[in-house]
């Protein structure tokens, strides 16, 4: 829960100016300025819903406003009720309440019984600087809205935070998708996320996407996607160093800089580089550090002490062993180019895949080169499994990218991933 004064700028503010904008309250820029625009957005909602008109979100506004940040209301069936004034009532749609009740029987609905309501908005805030919070609300959301999702934990990250995978599809074919391994990177989190809800809407509607039909993809293959493998890192980012982060003094030592953490800092909260932490070509990526002048941790570039030191890489390398993945993407943000090959253990088959993404996104294929071609995920994939992996690097321009990339990051990268459902 949080609580907001009118001069606080940070991404809880983002997060209320997003909502309110979804709802037709707010029409100003999402920027995380509490300004009097804002201000009147929140009392128009407070006198809507009954709440004292202050305009600041205080402890009774925010749990108002959570189940609009969340996309849904439960709501208890009354007698007389079709699933059509349901609908009308709560800002939501026929096939939105009977994707998000499986078996119920909408010509005999049952009184008292409570169901799901999910609002007719999408739920993924694709307008904001994504954190950790954030992505949980979306998760949340969504697997309410869309059930056959199913979201777990494969792990724990440096500061505790669940490690989700999201999962769907009944398909023998396993592609795995990852996003965030870097945390100015964190767009991809953004796109990966909206990629879910998309898909999942296409799925529930029966609609094809790029000509691609979604129920057959969702027949033949099961998406195994994590789509932030470094929260800590991307809450730092975007959120700043908090006085309780227990690295609080480490953190500031480490970025040796001058600059903002929110400009440079790549790595998990350890100051750990999570690309260059896999075990591929491990002992190369620390010699690269030392001509760098890395000697320990910092924003980028360091490996850690050993292979797999961080719980972060633990969590990935034990779902890729537990699972039979026949491709594999990485997403990470810088050239609109994606990387095939480790140490010419990849195939011509694999290439051949590579042309296929790259027509699909319009990217360049390429192999790494230097210090970006050790110890990182889509290497050591390649080297312990003999299967297709490539590092998709999207968007152009300094990281991190401007949120205003996303929409053509989204069209390129979705055409991508349904073109890998075909080979």
């Amino acid at each position: 829960m949080f609580f907001l004064q009118s001069d606080l700028n940070n991404s809880q503010t983002m997060i209320v100016q997003s909502v309110l904008k979804k709802m037709g309250f707010y029409n100003g820029k999402v920027n995380g300025v509490y300004n009097s625009n804002l201000e009147e957005a929140v009392r128009q909602f407070q006198v809507q819903n009954g709440i004292l008109a202050d305009g600041i979100v205080g402890p009774v506004t925010y749990k108002a406003l959570e189940k609009y940040i969340l996309g849904y209301t439960y709501y208890k069936i009354q007698p007389n009720d079709t699933l059509y004034n349901i609908a009308e009532k709560n800002h939501s749609t026929v096939n939105l309440i009977l994707s998000a009740n499986p078996g119920i029987d909408s010509s005999s609905l049952i009184q008292n019984t409570v169901i799901t309501v999910p609002f007719n908005y999408n739920v993924v805030m694709d307008d904001i600087k994504y954190t950790y919070n954030v992505m949980w609300y979306n998760i949340m959301g969504l697997i309410q809205r869309y059930p056959f999702l199913d979201a777990s934990s494969i792990g724990k990250s440096v500061l505790g935070n669940d490690l989700y995978l999201i999962r769907f599809g009944s398909g023998p074919k396993k592609i795995h998708i990852n996003a965030s391994h870097h945390a100015l990177e964190w767009i991809t989190s953004v796109f990966i996320m909206k990629f879910i809800e998309s898909i999942s809407k296409a799925y529930v509607n029966g609609e094809y996407i790029d000509g691609y039909n979604i129920r057959n993809i969702f027949d033949t293959h099961t998406f195994y996607i994590v789509p932030m493998v470094n929260p800590d890192g991307v809450d730092l980012v975007n959120e700043g160093l908090q006085p309780n982060n227990p690295y609080y003094n480490d953190l500031i030592m480490w970025n040796k800089t001058g600059r903002p953490f929110s400009e440079v800092w790549q790595a998990n909260i350890r100051g750990v580089d999570l690309n260059h932490n896999y075990d591929a070509a491990w002992q190369e990526s620390k010699n690269a550090e030392k001509a760098l002048g890395i000697t320990g941790p910092g924003p980028t570039r360091y490996s850690g002490e050993y292979p797999f030191s961080e719980p972060e890489t633990q969590a990935m390398r034990d779902l890729t062993q537990s699972e039979d993945f026949y491709l594999a993407l990485a997403y990470h943000t810088q050239g609109e180019v994606i990387y095939w090959n480790f140490m010419n253990l990849a195939t011509q088959r694999d290439q051949e895949i590579g042309d296929i993404l790259a027509r699909a996104s319009g990217y360049d294929l390429d192999t790494a080169s230097g210090v970006a071609s050790y110890a990182g995920y889509k290497d050591w994939f390649i080297k312990d499994f003999r299967k297709p992996g490539y590092t998709v690097e999207a968007g152009k321009g300094k990281n991190p990218l401007p949120i205003t990339q996303l929409p053509r990051i989204y069209e390129d990268n979705m055409r991508l991933i349904l073109a890998a459902t075909t080979v």
